[in-house]
């Protein structure tokens, strides 16, 4: 989804700018070229992550039809990992009402809920139609996942939940992410559905461009 189509009056609307995400992916062994399958960024930004880990950021919107639709395909990547990879998850705010969904996020990470939980918020937006863009709706949500509304609210108005959901405002910027699903590589560079030709492309880009980072490219 990409942020300069998004209406400023239509809190919901999705808009497709990318090829199908599930598209046949290229043969191993496909070329992956600088501007064009992905963005070099001008400066190396510093990772959040221990020496000799290279970290994925994830760039998504829980309202993001796209964003849903890749949530199997990056779990089951996820999960195959090599251990000198950590992926994170990067809220994005491309207007201001998307900060209470932002804020949501870490609260779950907060209450180490966000394996278990990830995909069930997907579902109740996309799947239920529930409308979770307000932090009331959002209570009545984790109730009903068993995180208890008052403790839910305390977090989301946290100091800390308010820095990281800021931070994560900042990383959208410091990355010039333009649409969602998108993906952060080693603070250096940047893959999109709409560079890659598809999502399931986008992670092929990023397997190759954590060799690159191996081989001190």
């Amino acid at each position: 989804m990409q942020r300069r189509q998004f209406n400023a009056l239509a809190t919901n609307a999705l808009a497709s700018v990318m090829l199908s995400p599930w598209r046949q992916a290229l043969a191993q062994g496909a070329g992956f070229k600088p501007g064009t399958d992905y963005m070099v960024l001008p400066k190396p930004l510093p990772s959040d992550v221990a020496k000799g880990k290279i970290e994925v950021l994830e760039f998504f919107w829980y309202n993001c039809q796209h964003c849903n639709a890749f949530e199997p395909a990056l779990s089951a990547w996820s999960k195959k990992l090599p251990k000198d990879v950590e992926l994170k998850r990067v809220p994005v705010r491309f207007r201001e009402d998307f900060e209470a969904q932002q804020r949501a996020y870490y609260v779950l990470e907060a209450l180490g809920k966000v394996k278990e939980l990830q995909s069930k918020m997907f579902a109740a937006i996309h799947v239920e139609k529930q409308n979770l863009a307000k932090l009331d709706n959002l209570m009545v949500w984790a109730e009903k996942n068993g995180i208890p509304g008052a403790r839910f609210t305390e977090l989301f108005n946290s100091f800390a939940v308010v820095g990281k959901a800021k931070r994560a405002a900042q990383l959208q910027e410091q990355f010039k992410v333009e649409g969602v699903p998108a993906l952060g590589v080693g603070g250096r560079f940047y893959v999109d559905g709409s560079l890659a030709g598809s999502m399931d492309r986008a992670l092929q880009v990023t397997d190759f461009l954590l060799g690159e980072i191996r081989k001190g490219h």
